[in-house]
């Protein structure tokens, strides 16, 4: 071999890595098959109630986003409640999180154990034990009992990523801050928060993407309010209106755009 010259490997080597490649780039689009259709179908030219096949481009759909009063109600009730529900969950959570990352407690075990049982709970069985304790506790059902009930099951994604977060830290940034004469306050809001935030941001984008697109355990407790999961589901036979591919297409670029952001922020950073 001459110098310099990088030594080539079998032949089956390569092609067991194209086969990967394309077998990896077929997954993807598999995965992400269903979007795109949404997306396409946002711009579709329906002259029936079905929107199930092509029939002509056009933009109207997205100069008539908001012309069904009911869906429009539905997307904000889900946007609220995800919002606040979100706020509570990464308040609690990123709490929960330094606890069980930083501190040695009585009872840690169990709370580690209660984090996790909860992650591993079928929406089924969480929404049953949800709508037996409001009804058991004559609590009414409405938006107040979806926020509760979507900040518990949404609660331990918030505290692993954080607790995640927490574990990597370096207790001697803190110390130096303490030694300086920074309060305990002061450290935390200064030295502590900065470096967990990337852990709480992405607490707090998964616990969004949890909330406003859960129909199970909203379906449980939910009462007469409607969000934009249950609305779908309920025109479904009657045909789901272009609008909703539109309301969706939205939701994913926001998200997406967020989640490019966060990344670009985290390599700045680094």
């Amino acid at each position: 071999m001459r110098s310099g010259e990088r030594p080539r490997g079998p032949r089956g080597t390569r092609l067991g890595d194209r086969l990967l490649h394309v077998y990896t780039w077929l997954i993807i689009v598999w995965l992400s098959s269903p979007i795109a259709v949404m997306i396409l179908f946002g711009f579709n030219d329906k002259k029936s109630k079905s929107n199930t096949s092509w029939q002509g481009f056009t933009l109207r759909w997205y100069a008539e986003l908001f012309d069904i009063s009911d869906l429009t109600v539905a997307l904000r009730n889900s946007l609220v409640i995800a919002a606040v529900s979100t706020l509570i969950t990464v308040v609690i959570g990123t709490m929960l999180g330094l606890a069980l990352g930083r501190h040695r407690f009585r009872g840690k075990g169990v709370t580690n154990f209660l984090v996790f049982a909860a992650i591993s709970t079928p929406e089924l069985v969480m929404g049953a034990s949800l709508l037996s304790l409001f009804v058991s506790g004559n609590v009414p059902r409405d938006a107040n009992t979806i926020i509760v009930s979507h900040v518990l099951f949404s609660l331990s994604f918030v505290v692993v990523t954080v607790r995640a977060r927490v574990v990597t830290l370096d207790p001697s940034l803190e110390e130096a801050a303490r030694d300086l004469g920074a309060s305990a306050w002061g450290t935390f809001r200064q030295v502590t928060l900065p470096s967990i935030m990337p852990g709480v941001l992405a607490g707090a984008m998964l616990s969004f993407a949890l909330s406003i697109d859960d129909y199970v355990v909203t379906s449980f407790v939910n009462g007469s309010t409607i969000t934009f999961p249950l609305w779908i589901v309920g025109a479904v036979k009657t045909g789901i209106p272009p609008q909703v591919n539109v309301m969706g297409t939205l939701i994913f670029g926001i998200g997406v755009l967020i989640a490019i952001g966060n990344a670009v922020a985290a390599r700045r950073r680094t």
